[in-house]
């Protein structure tokens, strides 16, 4: 009878897992024990083994592809038979996805079917609020610079609006008369949300308000487009010169034309505006090129004199345009874990930090007795590592887990040893670290770091640890702090051996430090408990000889 073979839970955090590679194709024969695929679970690659003996009849899964844990990935029965039977209720994680894809399109479409309102014959165009920054979500009028009845050029600056960035002009792009203002000075409008209407004077524009302004959907979008463009590509939009009004007997500009020729201090008046009457809009300043005429007069103005005190002439900075480049890589199985686990940790426990120096000079001098005759080369970590395993039996308090309703307080020193590896992180753990010796830690983490490095680590390789020591000493970094590796209580946070003066017996002399920083998780450890550990942990790494009773 055909079996369906479901995705394993390979580890206790995993809830998907990617087919690497089928090793078997449909069609062959497959013995128990036979390993079928290689499954990329959180943690790493593993071999996935057949427990069913048979023919393999249908493979649902594509290699590449993630799968949620119990997701059927292929049937196993005997030649020829009809494995469809088997499918029943087991469907796979892609068919899955498309069914529950069916039913949104069909709510789509029956909503697409309901008839809006014409508004194609309405001589009218609906402004909208456009998108003047990526962090945008809402614009403030600041002021308008017509009010309903005027008329209006495609080019005219119909308000100046403050984003979250920089008040900048909103140009509707429509020629016409102003027949309705959204809102008042000083209000908000959402990003795509009707701030104006341009059309011809006299039509009811009531329908399109109804609507929400959609019939003039591909005009909008070309105009928030083109508002975009000027906004953002300051310097490169065509200037059209015409001259001022001869009437005129001041200036006319937009506030932000006028703070930004103050700040780039320009004249106004060498100016010729573009706008309605000669007025003077933004483009028309970041546009301007001053005339030699202009530019002789500035430069004599710059000119250092002769007095010793004068400032020499400002630099002239040369136009640098660069590329932004970017690349997308989906989330690998591992980072998808470490984001959720240390998310739940951070944010679920509530965590504080104890920091402590420690003086190295005498674990300096017993590691490299203890390497002339240990049969494996220790490191400062082990030393480390063996040091608070038996920091941990005198502080019980510390080496224990919040449960939900209970604390548990371990008995047992399992250390976890957090290792980078290409794609994220992993903590492999040294069990009954206590009792083994220095030589023995350390060949166990180097085992485990090939391993890691390999991709080859195991499910009882990561599981099970009471207490996790990170140490970024090893690159440089002198002091830091961890999240705690749940279900952990605390977390060691190691940092780099430094050579610094410090004070012994009133003399200031050369010396090692290493500075240590305790996470703790404030619902089972309390500062006093971290703080008398930490205590512990200084006194047995100053006086290595004690590691060794």
């Amino acid at each position: 009878m055909a079996e369906a073979i479901k995705m394993p839970k390979m580890s206790d955090t995993m809830t998907e897992g990617v087919l690497a590679k089928w090793h078997k194709k449909v069609g062959d024969t497959i013995k128990a024990g036979d390993v079928v695929a290689e499954i990329e679970t959180d943690k790493a690659t593993m071999d996935f083994e057949s427990f069913q003996e048979g023919t393999l009849l249908y493979i649902g899964v594509e290699e590449g592809k993630a799968v949620p844990v119990d997701s059927l990935i292929a049937v196993i029965g005997e030649k020829g038979e009809d494995y469809k039977s088997a499918l029943e209720g087991e469907k796979p994680a892609e068919v899955k996805e498309e069914k529950s894809e069916a039913p949104k399109a069909e709510i789509k479409e029956d909503a697409s079917s309901a008839a809006p309102v014409d508004t194609s014959n309405i001589e009218a165009t609906v402004i909208r609020m456009p998108l003047l920054s990526d962090t945008m979500t809402e614009g403030v009028i600041n002021k308008w610079n017509f009010k309903v009845g005027d008329k209006v050029k495609a080019d005219d600056s119909l308000a100046d609006v403050e984003t979250d960035k920089a008040t900048m002009e909103v140009v509707g792009y429509e020629e016409g008369t102003l027949l309705y203002l959204s809102v008042k000075e000083g209000e908000a409008v959402p990003v795509n949300g009707i701030i104006a209407i341009v059309g011809k004077e006299g039509t009811d524009i009531t329908p399109l308000l109804k609507d929400g302004g959609q019939a003039p959907v591909a005009k909008e979008d070309k105009a928030t487009e083109e508002s975009k463009s000027v906004s953002t590509d300051a310097g490169t939009a065509p200037v059209k010169e015409t001259a001022p009004s001869s009437d005129d007997s001041r200036i006319k500009a937009s506030p932000l034309a006028k703070k930004l020729a103050e700040d780039k201090g320009i004249d106004l008046s060498e100016i010729k505006g573009s706008a309605e009457g000669g007025r003077i809009v933004k483009k028309d300043v970041e546009g301007y090129t001053p005339s030699a005429k202009a530019e002789t007069a500035a430069a004599k103005a710059d000119a250092p004199t002769s007095n010793a005190g004068a400032a020499a002439a400002a630099p002239v900075l040369p136009t640098y345009v660069g590329e932004e480049k970017y690349t997308d890589k989906p989330v690998t199985q591992m980072r998808k874990a470490i984001t959720r686990s240390l998310t739940e940790s951070l944010f679920t426990a509530p965590h504080f930090y104890l920091n402590v120096t420690v003086d190295m000079d005498g674990a300096i001098a017993a590691r490299a007795q203890i390497n002339t005759v240990a049969p494996v080369k220790v490191s400062f970590n082990d030393i480390v590592i063996k040091a608070v395993a038996i920091a941990l039996k005198q502080h019980p308090a510390v080496n224990s887990s919040f449960r939900g309703d209970k604390i548990r307080f371990n008995e047992h020193t399992n250390i976890g040893v957090a290792m980078a590896v290409e794609d994220g992180l992993l903590v492999p753990v040294v069990r009954f670290a206590d009792g083994k010796s220095l030589s023995h830690i350390s060949a166990e983490v180097k085992e485990f770091a090939q391993k890691a490095k390999a991709k080859k680590l195991q499910p009882k390789d990561w599981e099970g640890s009471t207490f996790t020591v990170s140490n970024l000493g090893m690159f440089g970094i002198d002091e830091f702090t961890s999240i705690i590796n749940a279900p952990d209580g605390a977390i060691l946070s190691v940092g780099a051996i430094q050579q610094v003066p410090v004070v012994k017996n009133g003399a200031v002399v050369p010396g090692n430090i290493m500075k240590l920083s305790l996470g703790c998780d404030h619902r089972v450890i309390d500062g006093a408990t971290g703080a008398k550990f930490l205590q512990t942990l200084k006194a047995l790494l100053e006086a290595p000889i004690t590691l060794l009773a």
